[in-house]
């Protein structure tokens, strides 16, 4: 386990460094312990469910690391499971933040998450009023933290589909490209999946009456929902752009075929005149037209030009050609 943090917080200051033992801890009014680790093993999740008297169940769960997100009351504590998420190039990797929320006590077990809480705890450390508030605080501070995180990841990978879009528009999808949505696609839906979870998770903490959860807390939580919304919008939308592009680069290879297969519709029928006369005159009659002329070949082949410059006119004025 990799303790990133474990400290007593006072009128919402910083105090003292909390040692992980596997004996009972408790603060005093005013006083509340943020600990934060990162991969634990079991018996070190013993040591902190000894400390604070973790229900069993959160502890496995915790140990798992792989839940839905969820809000779990077991007596006067809470446990919370969230999903975070970042890109590795096109791909949308997870990872997992559980978190034990009492009224003197907030600690958080992340599994496979790219961004450290060190950034969220200086931030929240540098406005001690707010901090001061307690463990419910923290708890919408990290969950924030988690869903702000969502929105660069679904700009960038906006950008890389419009890319895509603006590519459609000059020249075809190759075989690699089509792939490649389909990838972005397929991750997308997925990360849909989540977003519906973690909204129901923030929902329940600004509509209910949980535990450890202020009053005066739950308009933060309400925010936090808005900006899940935002995100499942943006989401939306991005299926709806890798959708467009599937339909234009359709369209495009329809209207390139109906080209082709017009612009040789038009060279058989054009080619059709020659060799609807070649045909006629291959045949081993005595009497047909101009045989005996001296200048009757030049004049079929001529006849033949004019026909075929006549229909290539029509054709090429008409578009087909």
């Amino acid at each position: 386990m990799t303790v990133v943090a474990s400290y007593l917080y006072r009128a919402g200051k910083r105090a003292d460094e909390v040692p992980l033992v596997a004996t009972p801890v408790d603060a005093r009014d005013c006083e509340f312990i943020w600990i934060g680790v990162t991969d634990p093993t079991a018996d070190e999740m013993a040591n902190l469910q000894a400390m604070f008297g973790l229900h069993p169940l959160a502890v496995e769960d915790a140990l798992n690391g792989m839940q839905v997100p969820k809000v779990d009351i077991y007596g006067n504590q809470l446990f919370v499971v969230i999903k975070t998420a970042h890109l590795e190039g096109e791909k949308i990797a997870y990872g997992e933040t559980c978190i034990f929320v009492g009224k003197r006590h907030l600690i958080s077990v992340r599994h496979g998450s790219a961004r450290s809480h060190q950034e969220l705890r200086q931030q929240l450390e540098q406005s001690p009023q707010l901090l001061e508030h307690g463990p419910d605080y923290v708890l919408h501070g990290i969950i924030d933290f988690v869903v702000d995180g969502y929105l660069p990841m679904v700009e960038t990978l906006e950008d890389k589909i419009l890319e895509l879009e603006k590519h459609v528009l000059m020249s075809f999808l190759q075989p690699e490209q089509i792939r490649r949505v389909f990838r972005m696609r397929r991750h997308v839906i997925r990360f849909q999946r989540v977003l519906g979870p973690m909204g129901e998770v923030v929902g329940k903490l600004s509509h209910l009456d949980l535990p450890c959860i202020d009053d005066n807390a739950k308009p933060f939580f309400k925010d936090v929902h808005d900006h899940i919304k935002r995100v499942e919008g943006l989401v939306s939308g991005l299926r709806e752009i890798m959708t467009s592009v599937f339909e234009a680069s359709n369209l495009l290879e329809q209207q390139r075929q109906g080209t082709i297969t017009r612009q040789l519709a038009a060279w058989a029928a054009i080619l059709a005149v020659p060799t609807a006369i070649a045909g006629i005159y291959g045949m081993n009659f005595e009497h047909m037209p101009e045989l005996g002329t001296r200048y009757g070949y030049f004049a079929v082949l001529g006849v033949i030009a004019t026909l075929c410059a006549i229909l290539y006119w029509r054709f090429k004025k008409s578009g087909w050609l």
